[in-house]
């Protein structure tokens, strides 16, 4: 159970990303609607003053406004982004060759250390149990060693790391 628990955990927790790009979404669209809104107040209250022309001209400010904010947005966002990179192209330019070569390998790196000692301690286990062949003399042995080599901590912890790795594809966009 905690297994299931864990890989369910893994998968939301990959998806959060996706799920705050919603909500963000939702955000400026309930703002985009509210300025829809006043902005046919605007046009009607206009019209009803004979004013059609003007409310013509007011939308294309506003449309006028609405880009240069959009682009500003993505411009301010770019800058940032390339302000990130381009400090961590000064710190690595500083760095050994193979700092820079790992970098690209920070996160994953608890993933491969966790499979390797899995691998490791279950083998070495496999490999005691073979070696003492009185230990397993039943059918229930082999379930209850298998519970020692396989345990459900273990489990969740794999379960965990597959379903943030790998599940993620499931959030894309397609």
């Amino acid at each position: 159970m905690l297994s299931l628990i864990s890989t369910l955990g893994g998968l939301l927790i990959s998806g959060l990303p996706s799920l705050l790009n919603f909500f963000q979404n939702r955000a400026d669209q309930k703002h985009e609607r509210e300025l829809a809104k006043v902005q046919a107040e605007k046009e009607l209250a206009l019209a009803k003053e004979g004013f059609a022309a003007q409310a013509k001209i007011e939308e294309i400010k506003l449309e006028q406004v609405t880009l240069q904010t959009n682009a500003e947005m993505a411009k301010a966002e770019a800058e940032m982004t390339k302000g990130a990179q381009d400090h961590d192209k000064a710190v690595l330019s500083k760095a050994a060759g193979w700092v820079s070569s790992y970098v690209g390998t920070v996160r994953p790196t608890v993933t491969y250390i966790f499979v390797i000692e899995l691998v490791l301690i279950n083998a070495f286990m496999c490999y005691y149990m073979f070696q003492h062949p009185g230990l397993i003399t039943s059918i229930d042995d082999v379930i209850r060693y298998s519970d020692l080599i396989f345990s459900s901590d273990e489990m969740s912890m794999l379960g965990g790391i597959i379903g943030f790795w790998f599940g993620s594809r499931g959030w894309a966009k397609k």
